[in-house]
Order: C-alpha cells, then structure tokens, then sequence
C-alpha cells in the first residue's frame, strides 16, 4: 500500500485519493498557522496616554491606523501591569501573513459592512458576460482561421502576436475608450480572453483526424456537413476544457479591472483592504475567489459531461 503511493504515475482509488486531499488541507493549514505566528510581532499600543509622559530611553514610533505604535522590543522589560499604568497595551500582530483565525473572523465584517455577497455577484456577472462575449466571438473567428487558407494566411500570424500584448497595459486605451464603467471592464475581460481562446479554437482544429473527414468525404459529405459533423463537435468538446482553464486566468483580469475604479467588485474590495492594512480581509477575499472558481470549475465538468457523453463513456465504465 505504502509503496503504491510512491509508484510513478500511479493511480490512487477514490478512498485513499479522499484522504491524501482532507490530509493535504489540513497539512497546508498548518504550515499557514505555523509561519504567520513565526512572522508575526508583538507591538505596544498607546491609546489614550501622549508621548510626552513615557519616560522610557530611545523609544521609537510609527504612524499606523491612527494610532500610536511602540516596538515591541524597547518596551519588553514593562510587564502588563506597567504597560497598563503608561495607558499601553500588548497586542500581537500579522503584518506580513494574517492567521487563518484572523482570516476567518473577518468574514463577518466583509459580509456586514463592506457587503462580500454583492460585490461577488457583481463581478461573476462581469466574468459570465466577458466569457459569453468572447466565446461568440472566438468560435466563429477560430473556425474562419482555421478552415480558410485565404484567412489563415492574412490574419494568423497577426492574432497570434496578440498574445504577447500586456493586458495591463493596455487598460488605460480601453480606458479611453469606453470610460470607467462596467463596458470597459466586460470588453476588458473579453479580450483579455479573446488573445488566448482563439489561437486555440486553430490549433483544436487542426488537430482533427484526418481519418474522420476521409470518412465523411466518402459518405458524400459537403463542406458544411463536414464542419456540422466533424469538426464542430471534436472542436467544442475539446474547447470546454480549455474554456476551463481560462476560467482561472479570467478573474485575475476582473480583478484588476474593477481596481480601476469604484465600481464594486472583488477587485475593489481588495484594493480597499489594501489602503486599510488589513492583510487578513485580503487574504479572505482571494478564499471567495477560490472557491468561486471551483464551484465555476465544476459546472463546466458537469456540463461536459451532460453536453459530450462521448467523451465520458470509459470513465462511467470503471
């Protein structure tokens, strides 16, 4: 048993692939709670007492949150006690990697203040409308590269240099040309989208056997019955994993075009989590982000399965 699990390649039944997963969760959350107690510091927090009646040598401060912070290590030597009579307080905090406690109990304030559950809805709908316009735009471009010598030859050298185009550089044209609103960032997203999905709508394309259309063109078949029934569903059944893929990449263009203004989105509350120092309300809206994606990346699954049986028959066999 031991032995498989080291095996090249090898393949895990679903109970052991199960636990390994609930193992590797737990595991990872521990390594998360491990290094942020080892990054975090111990801090001195003066709230109601002014500087001037600290006698303690070499102090130093710095400005944060409106509130003035003491190095821990200058003040060590004062006991909770004495801290308490300079009107100071210890407090331990994560600058650099927030606990997964910290993390956990700012759920509640993003979903009460700064309104988590809206501002999700807003951008999936942003994602789900950049996707649909790319899709119908790609698919039918794709195809026209990919099957028309005349139009391969003049444009796909051009589409495929246009992958190489930093879409964060190119926000502020889209900018310029649609202004701030929710436009820009779903024509934003759909050509973030566009670059990469149709390059590859060719490349499914040219990856059709070439068995499956001698048999077609020997059945009598016409150009339009030979796209209808060969290279049609070969390209669609393969396109929804790339689509899947691309699913991932597409939040992180959402989320840096709803950073453009404020115009709600996930994206804005990161950047408002940013300008308010608070690390662990950052790192729980990349969670929502996450487990958005899965739950995206699962109804793709499903609806493959539903819309390309072909593909799934030995899988429902084992």
């Amino acid at each position: 048993m031991l032995k498989s699990l080291f095996t090249l390649r090898g393949s895990l039944d679903t109970k052991t692939s199960a636990i390994l997963s609930i193992l590797g969760f737990v595991l990872a959350l521990l390594i998360w709670f491990g290094l942020a107690e080892a990054m975090s510091k111990k801090i001195i927090k003066q709230i109601d007492k002014p500087e001037s009646e600290l006698q303690i040598k070499d102090k130093k401060y710095y400005q944060q949150d409106s509130l003035l912070v003491a190095d821990y290590n200058l003040l060590e030597k004062l006991n909770d006690a004495q801290l308490a009579d300079y009107g100071l307080h210890q407090e331990k905090v994560y600058p650099q990697l927030p606990s997964p406690l910290s993390v956990v109990h700012s759920f509640s304030e993003l979903v009460s203040k700064d309104g988590l559950v809206a501002n999700s809805l807003f951008s999936i709908k942003l994602n789900l409308l950049g996707y649909i316009l790319a899709i119908v735009i790609a698919i039918p471009l794709g195809f026209i590269l990919g099957l028309i010598p005349l139009f391969r030859g003049l444009f796909s050298k051009l589409v495929d240099s246009v992958r190489f185009i930093p879409l964060t550089a190119v926000t502020g044209i889209f900018i310029m040309w649609f202004g701030l609103g929710s436009e820009m960032k779903v024509l934003f997203l759909a050509f973030g989208i566009l670059v990469y999905l149709i390059p590859v709508v060719v490349q499914r394309i040219n990856e059709v056997d070439d068995v499956h259309l001698k048999t077609v063109f020997t059945l009598g078949a016409n150009a339009w019955q030979t796209i209808w029934t060969v290279y049609l569903p070969y390209v669609m059944s393969k396109l929804i994993d790339d689509i899947r893929v691309l699913t991932a990449i597409s939040w992180t263009y959402i989320t840096i075009a709803e950073m453009l203004n404020k115009g709600g989105g996930i994206g804005e509350m990161i950047w408002m989590a940013k300008r308010q120092s608070r690390i662990d309300k950052a790192f729980a809206i990349l969670i929502v982000i996450v487990l958005i994606g899965i739950l995206q990346d699962r109804i793709f699954y499903y609806l493959d399965r539903f819309l390309f049986k072909f593909k799934h028959i030995n899988d429902d066999h084992k």
